[in-house]
């Protein structure tokens, strides 16, 4: 029996097909840090913390004697819950095309949302470091004109090769910022996105929950995130109006290379 109790669900194969789809479309393009980190796993449920390879001595041991405690870093459990009306689910395996999903909507934007915000932006609370807060780097100001986004891009891809990071890079933009690109067009009619691509080489990344952006390595070795479990939809209880479900990950982040991005303020 899976943790995720799914096999205790009044719901159908085909509806638990329906729901996994579901997620899979809208989970897929909002997890935008995974396009531009090292993604290691999954390594299932029990995996419980990410190997540093460090120690720190240990005191008062027997004389003679010398030990030391190895270093993890624990993986950080994210859920959210949802409920889906068991009369939806009811139409959905009638063949109903417009069953109403919103709420696993709403669930994956969120989670999807905070997995961006601990890879950028960090988490104390769960030991993470994001790549905004430790790069190195002086950050750079995006400011109101989308039109010198370029100008910015090539100095931050400037300050990565001055520290000896060299490409591909990609760039990472949160969405009033990915918005803006685009809408806007250079002089000429040439699309804005198209000359970032050109200056880092490599992915422009729609990233939900970020404030700002980065250009960062897409080398590997840089920035490394250990999934235990991959996003799954699992079963909390029921009533007889609705199925309660939840959105669940386990997870961690490090930055190997702190210099190795550059932060763009928004």
């Amino acid at each position: 029996m899976s943790h995720l109790l799914r096999e205790h669900a009044p719901i159908t194969e085909a509806g638990w097909e329906l729901l996994d789809s579901e997620a899979r479309e809208r989970l897929t393009p909002a997890l935008g840090a995974r396009k531009l980190v090292d993604f290691a796993g999954p390594h299932g449920w029990e995996h419980s913390a990410t190997n540093l390879g460090r120690t720190e001595q240990i005191t008062g041991v027997p004389e003679g004697v010398a030990a030391r405690r190895r270093l993890v870093l624990g993986l950080v459990e994210l859920r959210v819950r949802f409920s889906i009306a068991r009369s939806e689910l009811e139409d959905a395996d009638r063949g109903a095309q417009d069953v109403d999903l919103d709420e696993l909507d709403r669930a994956a934007r969120r989670i999807a949302g905070a997995e961006n915000a601990a890879v950028f932006h960090g988490w104390s609370a769960a030991g993470i470091k994001g790549i905004i807060e430790a790069s190195t780097h002086d950050r750079i100001t995006l400011g109101e004109d989308c039109e010198l986004y370029p100008r910015h891009a090539a100095k931050a891809v400037d300050a990565l090769r001055s520290a000896g990071i060299e490409a591909p890079y990609g760039l990472a933009l949160g969405p009033e910022a990915h918005t803006h690109v685009l809408e806007t067009s250079e002089h000429g009619g040439y699309p804005l996105l198209e000359h970032l691509r050109e200056i880092v080489g490599g992915p422009i990344v729609w990233t939900p929950a970020v404030r700002g952006g980065a250009v960062l390595s897409m080398r590997g070795g840089d920035f490394l995130f250990d999934s235990g479990e991959d996003l799954s939809i699992g079963y909390e209880t029921h009533d007889a109006d609705a199925v309660h479900l939840y959105l669940e990950e386990s997870f961690s982040f490090r930055v190997a290379t702190p210099d190795a991005a550059v932060a763009l303020n928004p």
